[in-house]
């Protein structure tokens, strides 16, 4: 593939901001078997994608056909490119993966879901609209971790009916948690397999107590990374794309 393309496959502009770029001398790359990074003129030159390393103006990038990352979302973020009163998520990231082109009319990554501006934790975002759909898909029922913190200390009883099933205005049928433990006096973990608008906040309520903070800790078999900071992205490897799979 020529270089300029491969620029513009990672999301770092046009093709003519590609070929600019290198022009300039602002691109080194290292091949798959190089040691060294080599500066590169010439945009038209043919380069293997696999195992590429370069560096745009500073920033190193290895090549990804596609993009699966995980977000460590903070309190305070809404999940949309568009957000009404809070900052997007999308700002956390680096602007190739919000340019990355797209086959539809949304170019970047996107999130799998979303997470309400005050919730934290583990989030999902891709351009692979194949993965998007799995991950979202009810039929699917990925099961989705929450850390809970209660107002009021979490009794057998709330439990049992988050377990039993409750039911929400929107919703004549029972919506049942698929696990549920407390993990402290006014702490549980919640284990959901579907997904609606504010649907811990609102179970919980219905259950009989109200939901203080809530944190979203694994979705699948991936739990998030220990190393992971509030704020802080990272490429999914091969381990952690095989365990959403599983």
């Amino acid at each position: 593939m020529q270089l300029q393309d491969i620029l513009y496959s990672q999301g770092f502009g046009t093709r003519r901001v590609c070929a600019g770029l290198v022009q300039h001398g602002l691109v080194a790359i290292q091949e798959s078997g190089s040691k060294e990074m080599q500066l590169c003129t010439d945009p038209l030159q043919s380069v293997r994608e696999e195992g590429l390393l370069f560096n745009v103006q500073g920033m190193d990038w290895h090549y990804q056909s596609k993009a699966y990352v995980v977000l460590h979302k903070p309190v305070g973020f809404e999940c949309s490119q568009k957000p009404s009163a809070y900052p997007s998520v999308y700002t956390l990231l680096p602007a190739p993966l919000r340019q990355r082109p797209g086959r539809n009319a949304t170019d970047g990554v996107q999130a799998c879901g979303r997470l309400d501006q005050d919730t934290s934790g583990l989030l999902l975002l891709s351009d692979d609209g194949q993965f998007l759909h799995r991950m979202a898909s009810p039929k699917k029922r990925i099961s989705k971790v929450y850390q809970v913190t209660t107002r009021h200390p979490v009794t057998q009883e709330q439990m049992d009916r988050l377990l039993a099933g409750v039911t929400l205005n929107d919703d004549p049928r029972p919506v049942q948690a698929a696990a549920c433990e407390r993990t402290d006096e006014c702490r549980m973990d919640l284990t959901l397999t579907q997904g609606k608008y504010h649907q811990v906040k609102r179970m919980v309520a219905a259950a009989g107590n109200r939901v203080e903070a809530l944190h979203r800790s694994q979705v699948g078999r991936l739990v998030l990374p220990d190393d992971l900071l509030a704020g802080q992205w990272r490429w999914l490897n091969e381990a952690e794309l095989a365990l959403l799979s599983a």
